[in-house]
């Protein structure tokens, strides 16, 4: 009953502006394999269209293994996708740090399919100033102007803080992430913070317009208003006045030094957050520690015309890539919001079940989470759930 709670709660709270859902309820027969976890149809009403299935109902995917870890948890997607028999076919991108064909050409996959799982792209900071960050590139080339990022305590995970529940929605193209800096003098650097009024009144409208479809209370606004007077004065300002078009939900301000305080000690008084992009890098974070580390939390990035789905903290794993100790949920929860966004909700409800059940029911657990299990042996978990919960009726799919 834990498992099924949590996966309810978190394909609820996970549908950003309608884009992402799918409840337990019903069962479908996929590919031979028992894939039933009591799932239910669920609407879809979001801004962003996903792009149409071709050739038989299936869509294709632009992957993008990125480093560290991510190849190696984006196989095991692959894995748990064919034996689900998902109707995804995956157009893989290899992008390296440092080549310029590998970014254009992931663009332009990205592009055409209108959909993209990754993994973290290495960013090295002994590259010379005018490298700029692959995974920046990627999110401002294509206008991904909205991270959202789904705090959720589970079950299953021993945790300082109990019933956390925090949408963290972070402007993702400019900011701090706007690359433009320059040395003015001899030892004297100048890094530019760009904030602009339609960036923030977009991402500000888009919070309070997730929070009033999840049923949520309460926006906050995170800012160093009261140091950057003009830059983040002018995002706090923006807030405020699409605040004033949503009388029916709260609106509250907080300096970001005082929120990482206020979430390390009392994090249940935050439901929505909305902020500039450096801060929701950290808050993102800080986030994560509190429900169990970047292992578990999924996160999704949207614009007008694409999707990327990737894990919340965008973090490589660099130093245990190869070791089959990774955490392999947040990846698995990642590609279950991007076959959410594509629509195909009773596939996403069905991997998102199973592995909430391997986490909260079975209790297998990799290091990260205080366990023993290896990457392979929760990946097999996972599978096995999914293939002994019933037989399944293609009507449902």
């Amino acid at each position: 009953m834990a498992a099924s709670s949590t996966v309810l709660a978190l394909s609820q709270a996970l549908k950003p502006i309608g884009l992402l859902g799918g409840r337990l309820g019903k069962s479908a027969r996929v590919c031979g394999a028992v894939v039933s976890c009591h799932r239910g149809k669920s609407t879809y009403t979001g801004r962003i269209i996903p792009p149409p299935a071709k050739y038989g109902g299936r869509h294709t995917v632009t992957l993008i293994p990125g480093d560290g870890i991510g190849p190696e948890l984006l196989n095991h997607v692959r894995e748990l996708f064919r034996f689900s028999c998902v109707p995804v076919d995956f157009e893989v991108v290899n992008v390296t740090h440092d080549a310029e064909s590998d970014m254009s050409n992931a663009i332009t996959a990205i592009r055409r399919n209108g959909v993209a799982l990754k993994g973290n792209i290495e960013t090295n900071h002994t590259l010379p100033p005018s490298h700029k960050s692959r995974n920046n590139l990627l999110r401002t080339s294509l206008d991904l102007y909205a991270n959202v990022m789904h705090c959720q305590s589970l079950p299953g995970v021993q945790t300082r803080h109990k019933n956390i529940d925090i949408i963290i929605i972070r402007e993702n193209t400019e900011g701090e992430y706007s690359s433009l800096e320059h040395e003015s003098v001899s030892g004297v650097v100048e890094s530019l913070k760009i904030i602009t009024r339609h960036n923030s009144l977009r991402i500000a409208d888009y919070a309070f317009k997730l929070a009033r479809e999840k049923g949520r209370r309460r926006v906050t606004a995170v800012h160093k208003a009261n140091i950057m007077k003009l830059g983040d004065g002018l995002f706090l300002q923006c807030c405020k006045e699409v605040a004033s078009g949503y009388p029916d939900i709260a609106f509250d301000s907080m300096i970001v030094d005082n929120t990482t305080m206020q979430l390390v000690s009392k994090p249940e008084q935050f439901d929505v957050m909305v902020m500039p992009n450096l801060y929701g890098n950290v808050v993102s974070n800080v986030c994560a520690g509190l429900v169990g580390g970047p292992g578990l939390v999924p996160g999704a990035n949207y614009g007008n015309n694409y999707a990327v789905f990737e894990t919340a903290t965008r973090n490589t794993g660099k130093s245990i890539a190869g070791r089959n100790i990774a955490n392999p949920t947040a990846m698995l929860l990642a590609s279950c919001l991007m076959l959410d966004h594509l629509k195909l909700h009773e596939y996403a409800s069905m991997v998102r079940w199973a592995v909430f059940q391997t986490m909260n029911e079975t209790k297998l657990h990799t290091p990260d989470i205080g366990g023993q299990g290896t990457t392979s042996e929760v990946v097999q978990s996972i599978m096995r759930n999914i293939q002994s919960t019933g037989p399944l009726t293609a009507e449902h799919i």
